[in-house]
C-alpha cells in the first residue's frame, strides 16, 4: 500500500486517531468555520507543474482545492470513512481563529493549468484506508 503520511497534529489525522481509540475529538467553537482541504496528489501535481513554469520568475502561485468545507462537515467525512461516530468535546472559540480560509487558484489555473481532482470525501476515503493499514 502507499504511505499517504500526514503530520499527526493537523486535524483530519488527530481527529481519526482518537475516534479510532474511542476518544472525544476536540472541536473549538460551533463547527461552523471553513477550511479548504486539498489532497496530497492534487499538491503534488501543482508542484511538478510550477517546476516546470519558467516564464515569470518568482511568481506566488495558491495552490489548493479552492472549495471549502466546515468543520462539521469534515468531521462527517471522517466519521463516514472511518464506519466510526465521533464523541466531540465543545470547547470555547480560540482566540484569533478565523472563519474561513481557503485558497484562490485563479493563477495556478491560468499560468499552470493547475486543477485539484481529488474532492474531500475521496481524499479522506483514501486516508482511512492509508490509516487502517
Amino acid at each position: 500500500m502507499e504511505r499517504r503520511l500526514q503530520r499527526p497534529d493537523l486535524a483530519i489525522h488527530k481527529f481519526a486517531r482518537l475516534m479510532r481509540v474511542g476518544k472525544p475529538i476536540p472541536v473549538f467553537g460551533n463547527g461552523s468555520t471553513r477550511r479548504d482541504y486539498t489532497y496530497v496528489d492534487d499538491v503534488i501535481a501543482g508542484v511538478r507543474a510550477a517546476i516546470g513554469y519558467d516564464r515569470t520568475p518568482y511568481e506566488v502561485i495558491n495552490l489548493g482545492n479552492n472549495q471549502t468545507i466546515s468543520l462539521r462537515e469534515m468531521i462527517a467525512g471522517i466519521e463516514q470513512a472511518l464506519g466510526i461516530s465521533a464523541t466531540i468535546e465543545w470547547l470555547p472559540d480560540q482566540p484569533g481563529d478565523v472563519p474561513q480560509t481557503w485558497a484562490n487558484i485563479d493563477k495556478a489555473r491560468a499560468l499552470l493549468g493547475y486543477e485539484p481532482r481529488t474532492k474531500y470525501s475521496e481524499g479522506v476515503r483514501r486516508f482511512a484506508e492509508w490509516l487502517r493499514g
